[in-house]
Formats: structure tokens, sequence, C-alpha cells
């Protein structure tokens, strides 16, 4: 059995906690074993053990239940979408939003309001009046991919959206200035398109519009 050996005494305990977690010791949604156990398994104090998985707990790998226990509520430790968007290609990025997005597309024309419309429409026509400066551009395309999204009246899928599309930008600004979109007027096209499939109330025709174009954007930069 593991123990551990070296301070900080709570940063380690919690390092082999999660190693045995990881392991798969441990089934999600069961009890660890109680203090007095494990803290004989890794070889520390009690009040060591306590801060260790108050750490594992602020990661959301352990939840303490009042006079329950000490829970396991995930495998590993979340990593926040700053980190996982360094390790990320833009190719990678376009993908999860064709999985977010094709969805919401179809939401959306199930969904939307006469207000959504309006606001869909400001901002379809806000981009067409972008100009060329590329930065200028990406925030325009995205401010009209969120009305699409906030158009589904769905907050897990705008959550989504906002929490790693917006950190994107730079690498999409890098990106278009390497691979041009090759066609401006057949983008803007692609995403009129969209837009009246939206307010057409058809489903799959949002749907597939919100994929061709993104899978489209996907091809020129995987080049």
């Amino acid at each position: 059995m593991a123990q551990v050996q070296r301070h900080p005494l709570a940063a380690q305990a919690a390092e082999v906690l999660l190693t045995r977690i990881r392991a798969g010791e441990w089934e999600l949604g069961h009890r660890l074993p109680g203090e007095t156990t494990l803290a004989a398994q890794l070889g520390v104090g009690r009040s060591t053990l306590r801060e260790a998985i108050r750490e594992l707990a602020g990661q959301g790998v352990l939840e303490s239940r009042q006079g329950a226990g000490v829970f396991l509520t995930a495998l590993d430790v979340t990593e926040d979408w700053d980190t996982i968007l360094r390790r990320a290609d833009i190719v990678t990025v376009i993908e999860a939003r064709i999985a977010i997005e094709a969805e919401a597309a179809a939401l959306a024309a199930r969904r939307r309001t006469p207000a959504d419309l309006r606001t869909m429409l400001k901002a379809l026509n806000l981009r067409a009046e972008s100009g060329p400066e590329i930065p200028t551009l990406v925030d325009a395309d995205t401010a009209f991919h969120r009305t699409v999204i906030a158009a589904s009246h769905n907050d897990i899928l705008l959550e989504m959206f906002n929490a790693f599309v917006p950190r994107s930008r730079h690498a999409m600004i890098d990106m278009l200035r390497i691979h041009p979109v090759p066609d401006a007027r057949a983008d803007h096209d692609a995403h009129e398109t969209l837009y009246d499939a939206i307010r057409a109330r058809d489903p799959e025709a949002a749907a597939t519009a919100s994929r061709v174009h993104l899978t489209a954007l996907k091809t020129a930069f995987d080049r």
C-alpha cells in the first residue's frame, strides 16, 4: 500500500488518493473508507487526511456528507478550459463546435422567438458589415453564432459555448491569417442559410446548415 513519504503531507496525501481513484479502487458514487482506515493506509494523521480530502473536494473529486462519510463524485480532477485549450488545436475546437452548434441550431429552429430572430438578424447584418479586419470579423462571427445558441433556450449549451469559444479567439485569428476564407460571400451566404432555416422553423435544415458551414471551416484549417 502506497504511503506518503515527503512534505507537504496533505498535498501528497491528496495525490496518493487521486492515484488510487484513477486506478479504479473505488467506483463513482461510492463511499470511501473511514478516516481512521484511510489515515492509517496513507501513513498520515487524521487532520492531514481531512485537509487532503478538502483539497480533492475543491477539485470536484470528493464530497463530504455530514454524518454519511466521503463519497467519490469524479474519477479525476477536472481541468479548466484554459488548460484544455492550450493543448487543443483549432480543428479540435471546431469539431466540438459542430457537436454543440448543430444541435443548438435544431433547437433554435423549434424554440426561437420573434425577439430571438431580431437579435440574430442584427448580429448577421453586423457580421456582413464587419469589414476586412480579421479580429473584427472573428468577433462579429462569434456574436452571431452566440445568438443561435441563445435561441436554443438551453442554458447548458450556451454555457458550453461561452466557456470555450471566446477563449479560442486568438487561435482563430491566427489561423485565418494563415488560411483566409476563400470566398467571403459564400461564407456569409452559409450564415444566411442558417438564419433562414431557423426563421422557417426547420430543425433539420438548421442543423445541416450549421454542420456544413463549420465542417467547411474545419476542412479549410485542416490542410
